[in-house]
């Protein structure tokens, strides 16, 4: 993983480190290696002690270092989740999260009842690398957590069952289509889309946005007699904007002369997934297809839909 931390004037980021005692929390003691990408002025390549590369960027009057720690320093002793302002400190120096404010200090006994400015400035400015292939993107350390549950770039599984498969949205786009061979509809946000599908929902079909290539995984099959139909937007389940609404429409076979065909109709909000293949209709919103809007008989019976996606940015 790589963290980026930035140290205005002072090293004293690392301040009460030095107090940690023997008893360490759960929290696997990885070392990381904090690097900032910054635009350089000045680098110069230094040897620490242990023969570790350190190299200090100088840009102005902020300094910029990369340097190796261990990740516990910037999470609570006590809950153990990234540290994050404010961050309170006990008269021996030991630090813990504003959420654990009532609990004694593990090492002391004492009471949180300080706010150390400097760890504030260190948890601030320490920026990790989003681990997602495509993404690169830095964000703040205590935020990395949320941002991986909304990123992009967030690794999706194959929704075929015994595929092992997993990529990024477009990748598994890709991989669906050419791989798979499954069966594609391309259609524009805002618009009506008519479509003759198995009633089965076998082979599955995903739906591709014109605007921006979002794919969305057609969920649904037998219904008792009749069928489901619904829909799972391809994409990290934290992802708010945009959000995706999904109108579909079934109509019966054609009616008598000067009769009305029935038809059915259920308006939904598109659910989001990193897993579309392994969600079951029963835990979406869907339209239910009665028998007599389906046309055929047994595994060839079809039912005609008609499918409007909508976006909305905000």
């Amino acid at each position: 993983m790589q963290v980026a931390a930035g140290c205005e004037g002072s090293p004293a980021a690392t301040e009460g480190a030095d107090q940690q005692s023997s008893k360490k929390p759960r929290l696997a003691a990885e070392p990381l290696l904090l690097h900032a990408p910054v635009k350089q002025e000045m680098a110069v390549l230094q040897t620490a002690g242990d023969g570790a590369a350190v190299v200090a960027v100088d840009h102005g009057s902020r300094m910029e270092i990369a340097v190796k720690m261990d990740v516990t320093l910037l999470h609570c002793p006590l809950c153990i989740t990234p540290l994050k302002p404010p961050v309170l400190q006990c008269n021996g120096g030991h630090v813990a999260c504003g959420g654990c404010l009532a609990e004694p200090c593990a090492e002391c006994g004492g009471a949180f009842d300080v706010r150390s400015k400097v760890m504030d400035a260190v948890v601030s400015s320490t920026t990790a690398e989003c681990d997602h292939d495509g993404c690169g993107r830095y964000v703040t350390y205590h935020e990395l957590t949320s941002h991986r549950g909304e990123c992009p770039h967030a690794p999706c599984d194959c929704a075929v069952p015994g595929c092992g498969f997993v990529g990024p949205a477009p990748a598994l786009l890709g991989h669906l289509t050419a791989l798979h061979s499954m069966p594609v509809y391309n259609f524009q946000y805002g618009k009506v889309l008519t479509l003759q599908v198995p009633a089965s929902l076998e082979p599955r079909g995903l739906l591709v946005g014109d605007e921006d290539d979002r794919a969305f995984l057609m969920v649904g099959g037998a219904l008792g007699y009749g069928a489901a139909v619904s829909a799972v937007c391809v994409r990290a389940e934290a992802m708010l904007w945009p959000r995706y609404t999904l109108k579909v429409w079934a109509s019966g076979p054609a009616p008598a002369p000067n009769r009305k065909a029935d038809s059915v109709m259920a308006e939904i909000e598109v659910t989001s997934s990193t897993a579309p293949g392994a969600v079951a209709v029963e835990e979406l919103a869907y339209l239910a297809v009665p028998p007599k809007l389906l046309v055929g008989a047994g595994a060839s019976r079809r039912m005609s839909l008609k499918i409007r996606i909508d976006k909305f940015t905000s």
